[in-house]
């Protein structure tokens, strides 16, 4: 039995776009020697899985993409939709995969948003148990055009970093992201926790930086993000991924308190 409720399944094309340019840039799927690639709770249209294979092959052509999902009526329309390397079945978070096989990546945008938070730990450690020796899941939401997200990436040791992404055209500050926060941070969100601290704090960068909107919000933003450092957050990669409107931070500086 497929292990998961049925979400609500809203989807529409380029809605995950932001994600999977994340995807795209991981070790974990460059290296992989079976890249295999998890669509966990594609939704009612099978077009952001076919969507995922489509960019993922640009960096591994080799690629194969897998969409589940417990609803036997969307696995139809995903089958119907198939293309080579693109194959659909049902399943949660279990990942039942053809001959044992184990996900080098699996991605799980917008399906936890439905579930209390007491619940995010079991299914993280679920899907994890199902990865393949040093494979990632990547599990958040976004909104629905696809402009605002976030989410945690996690391997068989537990969570590792949190990203936000953000649209920055158009910004007018960072902390709406707070709307978009995975299952597990979202609730968090209130003075005294981590994610609260973190998200005030780059509002605070991104209102000192204003006059750098002269040169753009990508230039406001990356210094914004360089602010944080100076500040002693432990912000990881480079302007090459602040320039995209993205942020990533060690899990350890968002982590729940208590």
């Amino acid at each position: 039995m497929a292990e998961g409720r049925i979400t609500r399944g809203t989807t529409g094309v380029n809605r995950l776009r932001r994600v999977d340019r994340y995807l795209a840039a991981l070790p974990e799927l460059r290296r992989a020697s079976d890249p295999l690639v998890v669509d966990l709770g594609f939704g009612a249209t099978p077009t952001t899985t076919l969507e995922l294979a489509e960019r993922m092959r640009a960096v591994r052509p080799d690629v194969e993409v897998v969409g589940l999902e417990v609803d036997p009526e969307r696995v139809a329309r995903g089958v119907a939709a198939a293309v080579p390397g693109v194959s659909f079945g049902l399943g949660g978070f279990e990942l039942p995969l053809p001959g044992g096989r184990r996900p080098a990546v699996v991605r799980a945008l917008n399906v936890l948003r439905q579930y209390d938070e007491g619940e995010v730990g079991a299914a993280w450690r679920r899907m994890t148990d199902r990865l393949a020796p040093g494979g990632v899941l990547v599990e958040g939401t976004c909104d629905e055009l696809g402009r605002v997200g976030s989410w945690v990436t996690l391997d068989a040791a537990g969570p590792r970093t949190l990203t936000l992404s953000l649209r920055l055209v158009g910004l007018d500050r960072p902390s709406i992201v707070a709307e978009r926060l995975p299952k597990a941070l979202i609730h968090r969100n209130v003075p005294g926790e981590r994610v609260h601290a973190l998200l005030a704090a780059l509002d605070r960068a991104w209102d000192v930086q204003a006059a750098l909107s002269a040169f753009g919000a990508r230039q406001r933003f990356i210094g914004a993000v360089r602010r944080l450092a100076d500040e002693g957050v432990p912000v990881a990669g480079g302007a090459a991924r602040w320039r995209l409107g993205e942020l990533t931070v060690p899990w350890a500086a968002v982590a729940p308190l208590g």
